[in-house]
């Protein structure tokens, strides 16, 4: 080595790694700490902003090769992750929920808690703390695909949650009769979800992911009105009805200032023995429709019987059968999920 490496070298070098999905260098978004230089050899923590970033190996890979280019022998990185929280949430006393994540669609029968439930347990699986409310009052269904059918006894007055494949969890159909139909107004089911969030003992959680009930009615915005939703994941079929629900959701939550960070398709296709994907829902729905409101299309969820049956079975495809290629696909929309969650936590630090 003709010098040597100072520091400051190996700060000027990491500034030109750009993070590909924040779009800012290494440097600028805080993510590069703890620097020791000895002799031909660097080592650093490498801070990620979520376990579950999608492209840690990339991140890395450049960053060491940056450094390797100063001309040292040896690079030693520990990856690390800092999940940032949301300023509106930290506001409210008594919480301890860095964000909040709601999955919405405009119509039932889409999907959206078998996305709510397979993210969650993806999440928790990265390493972040999570935990899962079903707000769908009327149709709560998260606790039977996670094989839950009692939550603990109440400690100091406060609901605790169940526990199960990495995640806490409440519904309400861990709190009636599995038979009894719920009748409620408006009234009665705003003081439900807010009695979910703030009299669960939730503790810290890096993600709060929230299953939605269909449709634009009390339930979505008696959330708004308790919690600040960090963003919210609108899901849809790839037909043109279900796509005209979904915009109209969609356009919900713009009404309420609420951020929309993405679109996910479910139902796709239907792969085929040999290999060809029959549409039987139509298709492009869920990417038009992402394009016309202007925000991110996540991806595509095809047809599965090992999907529906982790629903059924209470062990989710994410956990039970994590090397299907459906799996890999929830995971990847969890990864992409929480990349965008820390996207607009870091939105002063990105460059215009």
């Amino acid at each position: 080595m003709a010098k040597s490496i100072t520091e400051q070298d190996v700060i000027n070098a990491l500034d030109q790694v750009e993070e590909p999905e924040l779009h800012a260098s290494l440097v600028s978004l805080h993510m590069v700490q703890n620097i020791v230089v000895n002799d031909n050899q660097v080592s650093f923590d490498l801070i990620l902003t979520t376990p579950a970033c999608p492209l840690k190996r990339e991140i890395e890979d450049s960053a060491r090769n940056a450094v390797l280019a100063l001309g040292v022998k040896n690079v030693s990185i520990q990856l690390k992750s800092m999940i940032r929280e949301d300023p509106k949430i930290k506001a409210r006393e008594g919480l301890k929920i860095k964000n909040i994540i709601a999955i919405a669609s405009g119509k039932g029968g889409v999907g959206k808690s078998t996305l709510a439930v397979n993210v969650a347990v993806a999440l928790g699986h990265s390493g972040a703390k999570v935990g899962l409310l079903d707000a769908d009052i009327y149709g709560p269904n998260t606790h039977t695909m996670l094989g839950v059918d009692r939550i603990p006894e109440p400690e100091n007055g406060r609901i605790m949650p169940a526990e199960q494949s990495g995640i806490k969890l409440i519904s309400i159909g861990l709190l009636v009769d599995p038979k009894q139909a719920l009748i409620w107004r408006g009234p009665m089911l705003h003081s439900a979800i807010k009695q979910f969030v703030m009299d669960v003992e939730w503790g810290e959680l890096d993600y709060l992911i929230v299953d939605l009930p269909p449709g634009t009615g009390d339930a979505q915005i008696s959330l708004s009105q308790v919690i600040d939703i960090t963003a919210v994941v609108i899901v849809t079929l790839p037909q043109n009805v279900s796509v005209d629900d979904a915009r109209r959701a969609a356009n919900m939550f713009t009404q309420l200032n609420i951020p929309i960070l993405g679109v996910v398709e479910n139902m796709s296709y239907l792969e085929m023995p040999d290999g060809a994907r029959n549409t039987i829902f139509g298709e492009g729905g869920g990417k038009k429709l992402a394009q016309e409101l202007g925000v991110t299309f996540l991806g595509e969820i095809p047809i599965d019987a090992a999907i529906r049956a982790g629903g059924d079975n209470g062990k989710p495809i994410v956990e039970d059968n994590k090397n299907l290629e459906s799996a890999r696909i929830f995971t990847e929309l969890a990864c992409q999920i929480a990349a965008g969650v820390s996207k607009l936590a870091l939105q002063d630090r990105l460059p215009a």
